[in-house]
């Protein structure tokens, strides 16, 4: 065995002191100068050569201090008198010198351009409280910050922290391109992996109010979803309170496993589940994706729930005229239910939580009033309407739509038809696998090229109630698959303006950008896309009561929001208030939370003609074109 050496030892010392980086160098440097100057100072003074200062030879000190001015300004020598040897000693520190300022200056140089490059990165400690982090990074992660920073208009300081293996430069630039105003609200961007333990305590997760996980792009996403909310529901350093996860799932197959990791602390959005709910609910009544948009974004009313002493003992049909600027849609009971639309009757019990749309949590107050101005003669009495079998067109697939058809079937009436067309000879046997059961449709399919003007037009669409359009992104690239739909769109628009008659168009769309394309072209062909799910992610990062409000506002059982037609309430043409529309939809056992005028649904701000949570007060006309939104069991 060799023996290692001393001079082997010194050296391994020496490197491993210079691998410490900037601060090791500048210590060696240091200690170089000193000792260079106390050198030459020691050498100086015991030759006597130093010049005489009034009569007396300089001490070590003073020719210490005349080294290190030498040694730090190459131009203080140009003044030196005295022997030929003290010049030769000051000219041999000032070379000294000039080595060592050099080598420092080019230290400091590396120095602070690898703090700078360190800073690039975004590896630095999120010190935030109260925080929202988002963990992942999508299309979708611009509109949670706008919803995010609306949120935290009412707050001193807002914080939203992102951790995302991304560049942090570049998802600053992307940020400040798309969300060019965050207001009071900061965003930190951090480079780094959601799913690894070191990575996710830069962002400090054990102080964030709420933490959001977005689902990445690319395969089998759900794993890296699930394997995030493990690194926090199973952190080593996690907090002993429970935490606010709100995470995004793809496929209703990976949800029991989400929910098994999540061990009761993380709320799971639903992907494919929400929007195919949304868009069967959308397809059948034109505008309601508007009211949903209205409902789940904080530019305008949200969803909120309020504890008020003063309605104890009182019905909830009575509490509903007791607010001037909220809307009542249902009671939170004190052991944690929820019931949107509940009886009427149930009366208010101590504990017991109103839900409201209001346009914030501080308006949800009642307004003393007594005297409400209801138009009695106004008022139209209900009429029973029987369900007419429907017809429905599908037009391109993906994994979605069998979910769409038999969540459609709960809606519908007894002798309905569905029609699929699809470009895939395949989606045939899947449809015999997956939509078995249907009580309340025949199903029927047809192989073609939704993109085919000359097969759109021999589909005959406008004899459909509903034609809904499908974004192929399980089998196209995204983009490309959005061209598709938006291809088709357009040819079924002109297909109905040739025809005189206008339908109901659907189109699912998966990039928000492809989205707000569409609809420039005309906006009222509602198209629902993952915006949608953006906006719920928001709104359970804000709340997490939401999660079973909005569980029951998609689930075909119980009340849902519907828009019908206002002849079916009161006098049309006749002027009358909110109050009086109130009242005609509390005997109907529904609940009346806004109204659609058609001649606005071309007019961005007029809200496309959809208004909720109005005014009570006001006063307006309703014509055989409008529409009442309410709460109601059935449409």
């Amino acid at each position: 065995m060799p023996r290692i050496t001393l001079r082997q030892k010194l050296r391994y010392r020496f490197d491993n002191s210079m691998s410490k980086g900037t601060v090791a160098l500048i210590g060696y440097l240091f200690l170089i100068s000193i000792i260079m100057i106390l050198v030459v100072a020691a050498v100086v003074v015991v030759t006597g050569i130093a010049p005489e200062e009034e009569g007396r030879p300089k001490g070590f000190v003073e020719v210490a201090w005349m080294s290190l001015m030498r040694t730090l300004d190459a131009g203080t020598m140009g003044g030196d008198t005295g022997s030929w040897w003290f010049l030769i000693a000051m000219f041999a520190v000032t070379l000294g010198g000039i080595f060592i300022v050099s080598t420092l200056i080019g230290v400091l140089t590396s120095g602070i351009e690898a703090k700078m490059e360190e800073l690039r990165k975004g590896r630095s400690l999120v010190v935030e409280k109260d925080h929202t982090v988002i963990l992942g990074w999508s299309p979708q992660v611009f509109t949670i910050i706008s919803e995010l920073v609306a949120a935290n208009e009412n707050q001193r300081r807002g914080c939203v922290a992102i951790l995302a293996e991304k560049d942090k430069v570049e998802m600053e630039d992307e940020i400040r391109a798309k969300v060019p105003d965050t207001r009071n609200t900061r965003v930190v961007c951090r480079c780094g992996s959601p799913t690894d333990l070191t990575d996710l305590e830069i962002v400090n997760p054990h102080q964030a109010k709420s933490i959001i996980i977005l689902s990445p792009e690319g395969e089998n996403p759900d794993s890296k979803v699930i394997k995030t909310i493990l690194a926090i529901t199973n952190n080593p350093h996690r907090r002993p309170e429970p935490y606010h996860v709100v995470a995004e799932i793809r496929s209703l197959d990976n949800a029991p496993l989400a929910r098994l990791v999540g061990k009761g602390e993380a709320q799971l959005v639903l992907v494919e589940d929400l929007v195919s709910r949304i868009m069967v609910q959308t397809c059948r009544q034109a505008g309601l994706s508007l009211v949903y948009t209205e409902l789940l974004n904080f530019g305008g009313d949200e969803i909120y729930f309020q504890e008020e002493p003063r309605l104890v003992g009182k019905t909830l049909g009575e509490a509903l005229f007791m607010y001037e600027d909220s809307c009542l849609i249902g009671l939170r009971f004190a052991d944690g239910r929820i019931a949107l639309n509940p009886p009427l009757a149930t009366r208010i019990a101590p504990g017991d939580k109103i839900i409201a749309i209001s346009e914030d949590d501080d308006t949800v107050v009642p307004s003393g009033r007594s005297d409400f101005g209801i138009d009695e003669s106004a008022i139209r009495e209900p009429s029973p309407r029987q369900k007419q079998p429907e017809r429905t067109l599908f037009l391109g697939w993906n994994r979605r739509g069998a979910a769409m058809i038999r969540e459609l079937d709960s809606y519908v009436a007894p002798g309905s038809q569905v029609t699929v067309v699809a470009e895939r000879a395949e989606v045939r046997e899947e449809l015999l696998e997956k939509c078995k059961g249907l009580k309340n449709q025949k199903l029927s399919f047809r192989q073609g090229d939704t993109t085919d003007r000359k097969i759109l037009e021999g589909l005959q669409p406008t004899a459909f109630n509903h034609v809904i359009t499908l974004s192929a992104f399980d089998t196209l690239d995204p983009q490309e698959a959005d061209s598709r739909t938006l291809v088709t769109l357009l040819y079924l628009r002109e297909i109905g303006e040739k025809a005189h008659h206008p339908f109901s168009i659907t189109s699912e769309m998966r990039d928000v950008r492809n989205r707000e394309l569409a609809l420039v072209t005309r906006a009222d062909d509602f198209i629902v896309s993952d915006s949608m799910v953006s906006l719920m992610l928001a709104q359970l990062s804000e709340n997490k009561e939401l999660e079973l409000v909005f569980a029951d506002l998609f689930d075909p059982e119980g009340s849902e929001i519907y828009l019908k037609p206002a002849a079916d309430y009161v006098e049309l043409g006749r002027e009358v208030n909110f109050y009086t529309v109130l009242e005609a939809a509390r005997r109907r056992n529904e609940i009346a939370i806004g109204y659609s005028v058609r001649a606005w649904a071309n007019n961005p701000e007029k809200g496309n003609g959809v208004i909720t949570n109005p005014d009570k007060s006001a006063r307006f006309a309703l014509t055989a074109e409008d529409r009442v939104i309410v709460l109601a069991e059935s449409d």
